[in-house]
C-alpha cells in the first residue's frame, strides 16, 4: 500500500468528547506513518474541504495532540452543512475529489451523526464513479444517541451525566425552599425524535418519590391534562415537583410544544422554549410558582463532569477508524458493541455506511414506564455503565485547562474557489 495522506472533519453540533476521537485517530495515524502521510483536517468540517481550507496537524506537538482527549468543542471547527445527493450537486463531490487529488489524500474520516455518515457513504461512492481510491471511515458522534447498530453514540454519556447530576442537585435546592417559594423546576434538555438524553434525568432517582418525578419524551405524545394531574399529585404528595422535558415533545397533530418557523441548515425545525411552554402551562392551571432552564449548550460542553466511559469510547473509535482503513475496510463505521450489563464489557465493531445513514435509532417503549413519565429498570441497566466513571481534566487558578491548536494552514494548490 502506497504512503497517501488523510483528511478528518468534524461535523455538526460538538460533543465534550468529539476532540477525544480526534486524539485517537491522530495519534494513531502517527503510529503508522509508513502508510499514513500527514493528517489534514477540515477547517470547519466539510467546508474545509470544499474550499481547500486544510489544518496540517503534523505542525501540531504529541503533547497538543494528547491535549484533546480532555477538550470540549470542535479543535479545527465543525459546520452543519449537507451535502446534496450526487444527483442534486455532482459539482460538489467533483470538488472534493478535486481537492483530495492536489494533496494526495487516500484517507477520509467524517467525525459525527447521521447526516454525517451519509456524507461519507456519499464520497466513497463518488470515489468509485469518478475512478479515485479513496477509502471512507465515518466516525459516530452525537449526543442524542440515535445512530442505528452502535450500543451506544460518543457524547451522549457525558450529556446524560451532566443532565442527571444537574437534575439531582437542582431538585434538592428546589426541596429547600418548597415550602414557601419554587414548587415546580423544569429542565429541558436536546432530543428531536429520541428521548435518551431526557431519559438519562431519571439516573438520578433512585427509590419511590425521588426526582425527578416527571419526564417528558418525544416517544410519548403530549397529554396536558395527564401531566397537570400527575404535577399536582407529586406537589401534594412531595411538596415540590421537578420535571425532564425534551425539546422534541409533540402534540398529538404532531406539532413540537415549542416550534419556531426558522429552520436550521439541515432542514430541521429549530426547537427551543418547551421548558417555559411548560412551566406557563402549570401556572396557568395549578398556580404553582415555577423555575425553569434550558441545559442547550452547556450539556453538551461540560467536560469537566465528563464519563470516562464516554471519552475511552470516544477515543477507541478514532483509533478504530485508521485501523479499519488501513485493514481495507472502505464505507464502513466503527460501532461499540455491548457484551455485557454486569459487569459492563464493551468491544469495536464495525457496521455499512450503507446501514447507518438518515436513520434514527428511537428509544424502545420498555424503556419508558407504562403512564410514559419515567424509565424502566431496563432502560436503567442501559443507561448506567455509559455514565460511570470520571475524567477530570487537569486544573490551574480553579479552572479546567484546554488545548488550543494552531490551525496551521496547508498551502492551496488549487487557483479555482469554490463558492459555498
Amino acid at each position: 500500500m502506497s504512503k497517501r495522506n488523510a483528511f478528518y472533519a468534524q461535523s455538526g453540533g460538538v460533543t465534550a468528547v468529539i476532540n477525544a476521537s480526534a486524539c485517537g485517530l491522530i495519534e494513531t495515524a502517527r503510529q503508522h506513518k509508513d502508510k499514513i502521510g500527514k493528517v489534514f483536517a477540515g477547517r470547519d468540517g466539510i467546508i474545509g474541504a470544499l474550499t481547500e481550507e486544510l489544518i496540517d496537524t503534523s505542525k501540531e506537538s504529541a503533547k497538543a495532540i494528547a491535549a484533546l482527549r480532555h477538550t470540549p468543542g470542535g479543535a479545527f471547527g465543525s459546520c452543519r452543512y449537507k451535502l446534496k445527493s450526487l444527483e442534486e450537486n455532482k459539482a460538489q463531490y467533483e470538488r472534493l475529489i478535486e481537492v483530495f487529488k492536489a494533496h494526495d489524500i487516500g484517507y477520509f474520516f467524517y467525525n459525527g451523526g447521521g447526516d454525517s455518515q451519509d456524507t461519507t457513504h456519499k464520497v466513497s461512492q463518488i470515489g468509485e464513479q469518478l475512478d479515485y481510491p479513496i477509502t471512507c471511515v465515518g466516525i459516530p458522534k452525537t449526543v442524542d444517541n440515535d445512530l442505528p447498530i452502535t450500543d451506544n453514540c460518543p457524547g451522549f454519556g457525558s450529556v446524560a451525566k451532566y443532565v442527571a447530576v444537574s437534575i439531582r442537585e437542582a431538585s434538592l435546592d428546589v426541596l429547600s425552599m418548597c415550602k414557601t417559594s419554587t414548587k415546580v423546576f423544569v429542565m429541558e434538555v436536546m432530543g428531536r425524535h429520541a428521548g435518551w438524553i431526557a431519559a438519562a434525568g431519571g439516573l438520578a432517582s433512585e427509590k419511590e418519590g425521588d426526582p425527578p418525578h416527571i419526564i417528558l419524551f418525544p416517544e410519548i405524545t403530549f397529554d396536558e391534562k395527564k401531566l397537570l394531574s400527575k404535577v399536582k399529585n407529586c406537589v401534594n404528595k412531595y411538596g415540590f415537583c421537578t420535571i425532564v422535558v425534551s425539546e422534541g415533545v409533540r402534540h398529538k397533530d404532531g406539532r413540537f410544544l415549542a416550534e419556531s418557523e426558522t429552520k436550521d441548515a439541515f432542514g430541521h425545525a429549530q426547537l427551543g422554549g418547551a421548558a417555559p411552554v411548560l412551566a406557563e402551562l402549570i401556572k396557568e392551571h395549578l398556580g404553582y410558582k415555577y423555575h425553569w432552564a434550558v441545559a442547550d449548550y452547556l450539556q453538551r460542553a461540560a467536560r469537566h463532569i465528563a464519563s470516562k466511559t464516554d471519552v475511552d469510547q470516544a477515543y477507541a473509535l478514532g483509533k478504530a477508524a485508521v485501523m479499519l482503513a488501513l485493514k481495507g475496510h472502505n464505507a464502513v463505521m466503527p460501532t461499540i458493541v455491548r457484551s455485557s450489563d454486569k459487569p459492563y464489557r464493551w468491544r469495536i465493531g464495525s457496521a455499512d455506511l450503507a446501514d447507518v445513514a438518515n436513520v434514527e435509532k428511537m428509544m424502545p417503549r420498555n424503556f419508558i414506564s407504562r403512564d410514559g413519565f419515567s424509565i424502566t429498570d431496563a432502560c436503567r441497566a442501559y443507561l448506567q455503565p455509559l455514565i460511570r466513571g470520571e475524567d477530570y481534566p487537569p486544573y490551574r487558578n480553579g479552572l479546567p485547562q484546554y488545548v488550543q491548536l494552531k490551525n496551521i494552514a496547508v498551502a492551496k494548490k488549487l487557483k479555482k474557489g469554490f463558492k459555498i
